[in-house]
């Protein structure tokens, strides 16, 4: 959603200050003597800054002669380059944006759309941190080709000492310089929206489906274990392991056995039957009984 919002406006802003771009110096020679002078000697160059093919003319000082002169470098392909990015990158993110609107339902199905959007994201990320180096490095070589000091060397008249040779005017540079800063500010944007694309792909949602454990809760789960394993089983001798492992847990479930019927013994109140009290006469018979008589021990 950041690449919806700032996407199409910081590319806009790349390639505008870039290919917009149109620079101005001027120079002039002034010959010594009596000897024909150009005051104003007027230098114009622009995107896609091919200087090869910028020229203009500059008096030899000597009577009515001119030459022509032309400036040093072709700094196009970066440029051009770099213009390009931007204007790929903003149509697409405006692409991005009508899906992510209007066609949400198609954009996860099958969890295609954010596959292919996660490339795409990774490519222009890429492109954009190469082209917006690329035209740093060539704007700092346009800056030389065209400094005063650099053209006035280039005019013959500006090499003999006797002639004065000065720059009225200079180029600006701010708007290609706000365009490689712009370059930049879309690098760091596009590669920070890779993270938001990949969550909403199918690799993202599998790992938090299935989250794998990590090294201290396995130890945790190990030890755990071991634990259970100690206080339950007792280890028995060489020779007779299985046997005496077997024996000596069937004696702990009887002796668990046997301590929970005592307890619930002693638990409950036993009754002492004493029977009914009899009289025997002298010959042994029975003279009389008496009551039963039942005795509760505590």
């Amino acid at each position: 959603m950041c690449m919806v919002i700032f996407a199409p406006i910081f590319a806009i802003c790349a390639f505008a200050t870039c290919g917009g771009y149109y620079g101005h110096l001027q120079v002039k020679v002034d010959c010594a003597g009596r000897r024909p002078s150009n005051l104003s000697i007027n230098i114009d160059f622009g995107y896609p800054f091919r200087l090869i093919d910028v020229h203009f003319k500059a008096p030899l000082c000597v009577a009515k002669r001119e030459e022509i002169i032309f400036l040093d470098g072709n700094f196009s392909s970066a440029s051009q380059f770099f213009v390009t990015v931007g204007v790929f990158a903003f149509l697409y993110s405006l692409l991005a944006t009508i899906v992510y609107v209007f066609y949400q339902n198609n954009y996860l199905k099958n969890n295609r759309g954010p596959l292919v959007d996660f490339v795409v994201t990774s490519i222009f990320s890429f492109m954009w941190l190469v082209s917006s180096c690329f035209w740093a490095k060539s704007l700092s070589d346009i800056k030389t080709a065209t400094n005063p000091t650099q053209v006035l060397l280039l005019i013959s008249a500006c090499r003999a000492h006797e002639n004065k040779c000065t720059a009225t005017q200079e180029p600006l540079w701010s708007r290609p310089n706000t365009s490689v800063v712009f370059g930049f500010v879309n690098v760091v944007l596009w590669v920070g929206n890779i993270w938001f694309v990949f969550k909403e792909t199918g690799w993202y949602k599998t790992g938090q489906r299935y989250p794998t454990r990590s090294a201290s809760g396995k130890r945790h789960s190990e030890m755990r274990q071991r634990l259970y394993i100690g206080s339950s089983f007792e280890q028995p001798d060489e020779g007779f392991g299985p046997q005496l492992s077997r024996q000596g847990s069937f004696n702990q479930q009887v002796n668990r056995q046997v301590s929970f019927n005592e307890s619930q013994v002693n638990l409950s109140l036993p009754h002492a039957y004493l029977g009914k009290p009899i009289i025997y006469d002298r010959d042994n018979k029975v003279a009389s009984q008496g009551p039963m008589i039942v005795v509760n021990e505590m």
